[in-house]
């Protein structure tokens, strides 16, 4: 079972250092636990989670002003990265063809990547997911060996409305027709809907946003996903 925390905009160097050490304390070395932090947070070392990156550019290094190319994440040792997030593609305009480059580069370099799929609530309700999340996913490789699918329903991320179990069962099935990828589901995770998330049987973990944020708060949904 993998847990992915998606931190987002939020944490300092110094607050994410005490975000790692608190998961250094608690954590089993065995835990597949996937930390996506940001950028200026970034910290060296070994640690029992797994370091990943929220955003990159796909180059070395060059004249992108802003971004982050992947010399700059070398140096912490990242081969981890978040692709193809919801708010990577609405609010920061990141298209198809861009999201296929930064795959692509990514799996030149035998990154482990978290492609993230999802559906607004207008295509939820003229009940077109299926045919929406085909499209979204024929954009990528998906025999790529180092792939994980995180679905998350756009109008479940933040907005404290998760779908409900039978809808994820439903739609993870679907996806594992189209790929072997480990599946996550994401959007609005929390104590209270983790355990039954991750009983689904198609499910192979979550991609938490705002429950994860605190890090005595991500271990509580970690231990009770387990319990």
């Amino acid at each position: 079972m993998i847990f992915a925390a998606n931190l987002k905009c939020n944490h300092t160097r110094n607050s994410f250092n005490e975000y790692a050490l608190t998961l250094e304390q608690e954590l089993n070395a065995d835990e597949n636990v996937l930390v996506f932090a940001p950028a200026s947070a970034f910290l060296e070392g070994e640690f029992k989670f797994a370091l990943g990156a929220q955003n990159f550019y796909p180059c070395e290094s060059g004249a992108f002003t802003g971004e982050i190319g992947k010399a700059m994440l070398d140096e912490f040792g990242i081969k981890n990265v978040l692709i193809g997030h919801s708010e990577r593609r609405e609010i920061l305009g990141e298209s198809e063809e861009f999201l296929r480059a930064k795959f692509d580069f990514a799996v030149k370099n035998n990154w482990t990547i978290v492609y993230c799929v999802g559906e607004s609530l207008q295509v939820f309700e003229s009940k077109e997911t299926k045919e929406f999340l085909t499209k979204q996913l024929s954009n990528i490789d998906l025999d790529y060996k180092n792939l994980v699918i995180a679905y998350e329903p756009i109008w479940a991320i933040g907005t404290g409305k998760s779908a409900d179990t039978k809808q994820i069962a439903e739609i993870l099935e679907f996806l594992a027709t189209l790929t072997h990828a480990p599946l996550l589901y994401g959007g609005s995770v929390n104590a209270k809907n983790i355990a039954e998330i991750c009983n689904i049987d198609s499910c192979g973990g979550v991609l938490v946003g705002t429950a994860s944020w605190d890090a005595s708060n991500f271990l509580n949904l970690i231990s009770t996903a387990k319990s």
